[in-house]
């Protein structure tokens, strides 16, 4: 029977993790012969670590890794991951928006050969600016993955520890853990799955950090921003081009200048704005470069509740 790893990132959810845990508990029982979750402690401002200190007295599979600061979902994640021992994980949210019963759905399918499957909400529960982002959030996706199931991609995910090989040795502290997967595997599924309302607290996601994310995504895993400017800034030449030819054809043939200094100006404009632009992208990719060189750590941990077997330095 299989062995499941869970792993959830945890962010001012001392409320919702006892009801989650308790529902995690029976399905988790009923799937697999042997499991754990892990929960990471993301920075939360509240006491989310206390309750997790008590869950793992109260569950003995439950494991708790409290990070020193906030470092965002994806690196939380990341730790979690680096620290499961079973065969197979499952990520999902703290808020109780994917139900731990639709797991059961999601190990289903990897069973089919699949090496990773995404539980693809049947009715998302967001805000118009909300949604709006996340469709800019998965075009990032669909533009640093490289795969056509970019488009179905959540925080509700199942796949096989092994694949985490594939990233051991990942340093930055940009991470978006899909895009990773896919340096193991092209063996992506989606299946549809409930999504409930959330019940406690706020979302995290406002519309400019999942913007900023997909900046992040796109700059960090994938060189398209380079080839729009690329492509930009010859089509700006070839249309600076056709101006030079019609302006000296007219002077030449019919000895007709083309007059005004707005007509000038404009196309001054144009090309200065190209070049910023592009300067604009190449910066963004030199940041990351200063920033991997500083050798930021992707997370550091300060304390854990059973793992003496994790290797306690930040990676």
């Amino acid at each position: 029977m299989r062995t499941v790893s869970v792993v959830i990132p945890c962010y001012r959810s001392r409320d919702s993790l006892p009801p989650l845990l308790e529902s995690l508990a029976q399905t988790l029982a009923e799937t697999a012969s042997a499991y754990e979750v892990i929960l990471v402690n993301d920075g939360s401002p509240d006491d989310t670590w206390a309750i997790i200190l008590g869950l793992a007295q109260t569950y003995p599979f439950v494991r708790g890794i409290n990070l020193m600061r906030n470092y965002g979902q994806h690196n939380a994640l990341l730790c979690g991951i680096r620290a499961a021992r079973f065969d197979l994980i499952v990520t999902m949210d703290d808020d109780l928006q994917h139900p731990p019963s639709e797991i059961i759905h999601l190990l289903a399918k990897l069973d089919e050969g699949y090496d990773v499957v995404y539980g693809t909400p049947e009715h998302e529960q967001h805000g118009i600016l909300r949604d709006l982002a996340s469709q800019i959030t998965k075009f990032a996706l669909q533009s640093s993955m490289g795969v056509g199931i970019a488009r179905k991609v959540g925080a509700f995910r199942a796949f096989r520890t092994e694949l985490r090989d594939a990233f051991a040795h990942y340093r930055s502290p940009w991470v978006s853990i899909d895009v990773l997967l896919t340096w193991a595997t092209t063996k992506f599924a989606a299946v549809s799955v409930r999504h409930d309302q959330r019940r406690y607290g706020a979302s995290g996601y406002t519309f400019g950090k999942l913007v900023r994310h997909a900046l992040n995504m796109i700059t960090g895993f994938s060189t398209l921003p380079l080839q729009i400017a690329s492509l930009l800034g010859f089509g700006l030449a070839l249309f600076g081009i056709l101006v030079l030819i019609y302006v000296v054809g007219r002077a030449l043939l019919f000895g007709i200048v083309v007059p005004g200094f707005a007509f000038l100006a404009s196309i001054i404009a144009i090309f200065s704005g190209a070049q910023l632009f592009a300067l604009g992208i190449i910066g963004e990719y030199l940041a990351r470069i200063h920033f991997r060189s500083m050798e930021r750590p992707v997370y550091t941990i300060r304390q854990t509740t059973d793992l003496p077997e994790f290797d306690h330095d930040a990676t």
